[in-house]
């Protein structure tokens, strides 16, 4: 079967809702194309304790800002995902879910978006499939021995899950952080190879640490400002939202008993190995938090008041380079490094070396194709829920403009 649209949204995240919702304002026909259900990487891409990093009053989705009674706390998975389906279902988002899109083609001055069930052909298309698309495993992961049980953040579910014995987390990002936390509460021994992540306390001063980053104007920065393309792919700063929210980095972990490793490199049968950087990953890390620092001092200084903390000096920690695995009694391996852009199926030159679309406020050099939710879009904040609804706004007006 072959069908027609005027806007075809492929994805029913927070960007691709967002854009719905803008289109339905501006009368825009539109399908807004799912694999799964809506909100489906919240829903089957996260572990079984988790909850925002955020606190809950930054989620200013459009038609959903949260109005909830908690909007200092951080909602879990169930009460994100239902705020997710309160909202599509409030204006009627055309949600056509169980609906992969397998490729997309220039088709002459229209779009062919291959379905399961036929092919449909869009005048304008808006690629909304997020920031966390492919797991990316570093260099040597085939290396681990197969008798160990491996898997990826996104298979993670809860501790229970997993074998008896200790659990080597490879990437130290705020998953990886937050999942170590979790499995060394529940009485396992952790071993956690680093990177180089920002970190910052929870609260700074009277403030929450978001409310820094927005008001010093950090989720402003624009592409333009960052120090080289990889950039984009800098960890979130380490914190958690668990406990009603407080500090969670390699200080607070290697405080509780995590042994801190440096970057890992590869392994044999019986061993897994490591740089002996971890002290430069820590030393990166905190340069990283010194750069935030700055802004946040700026706004201190605009607003005549004292900065509210200074970053500590070095934490000169020293670390293994290698860890015998059945020595130490591993039994798992959880990749938590990160994730890289997979638009494989996206059959139009309109990307860059690392993969991601080469666009300017949403637009690629394609008319009528459009990405939302990238990382760096157009700010800082283009890929979190508080900057969703800007970015949408931005990319419907110019598909209002085309059509005119």
């Amino acid at each position: 079967m072959t069908d027609s649209v005027e806007v075809a949204v492929v994805g029913a995240g927070q960007a691709g809702l967002a854009t719905s919702y803008h289109l339905k304002q501006a009368g825009v026909e539109h399908v807004v194309l799912e694999s799964g259900r809506v909100a489906e990487t919240w829903r089957s891409r996260r572990w079984d304790s988790f909850c925002l990093v955020t606190p809950n009053w930054t989620v200013r989705l459009p038609g959903a800002v949260y109005k909830g009674p908690e909007p200092d706390g951080f909602m879990d998975r169930e009460e994100l995902v239902e705020h997710f389906q309160s909202w599509a279902d409030s204006f009627a988002a055309p949600v056509k879910g169980s609906c992969q899109v397998t490729a997309l083609d220039i088709d002459g001055d229209r779009f062919a978006l291959h379905l399961p069930d036929g092919t449909l052909t869009a005048r304008s298309v808006v690629v909304a499939t997020g920031g966390y698309q492919r797991p990316h495993r570093p260099a040597g992961a085939e290396l681990i021995p197969p008798r160990l049980n491996q898997l990826l953040a996104e298979e993670y579910t809860n501790e229970t899950a997993l074998p008896v014995g200790a659990v080597l987390v490879v990437g130290g990002g705020q998953t990886g952080c937050q999942l170590s936390e979790e499995m060394h509460d529940a009485g396992r021994k952790v071993y956690l190879a680093c990177g180089r992540a920002p970190w910052a306390p929870r609260r700074l001063g009277d403030h929450d640490l978001v409310w820094w980053i927005i008001e010093s104007g950090f989720w402003n920065r624009t592409p333009a400002q960052l120090p080289s393309p990889a950039a984009r792919l800098v960890s979130n700063p380490l914190t958690t939202g668990h406990g009603g929210g407080r500090d969670l980095h390699y200080r607070t972990l290697h405080a509780s008993g995590v042994e801190l490793l440096g970057r890992y490199v590869g392994a044999d049968d019986r061993k897994a190995y490591f740089a002996d950087d971890l002290a430069q990953s820590m030393q990166a890390g905190d340069d990283l938090t010194r750069a935030f620092m700055k802004w946040v001092a700026a706004l201190c200084d605009k607003r005549g008041i004292e900065p509210p903390w200074e970053v500590p000096g070095p934490a000169n920690f020293t670390s293994r380079t290698e860890l015998d695995l059945d020595a130490e009694g591993i039994t798992s391996v959880i990749w938590t490094s990160g994730f890289r852009p997979d638009y494989g199926w996206v059959h139009a030159p309109v990307f860059d070396d690392m993969g991601f679309p080469l666009q300017t406020d949403g637009r690629s050099e394609v008319p009528g194709l459009y990405f939302m939710g990238v990382h760096f879009q157009r700010k800082a904040q283009s890929a979190v829920l508080y900057g969703a609804g800007e970015d949408a706004e931005v990319v419907v007006n110019h598909i209002v403009e085309n059509r005119r």
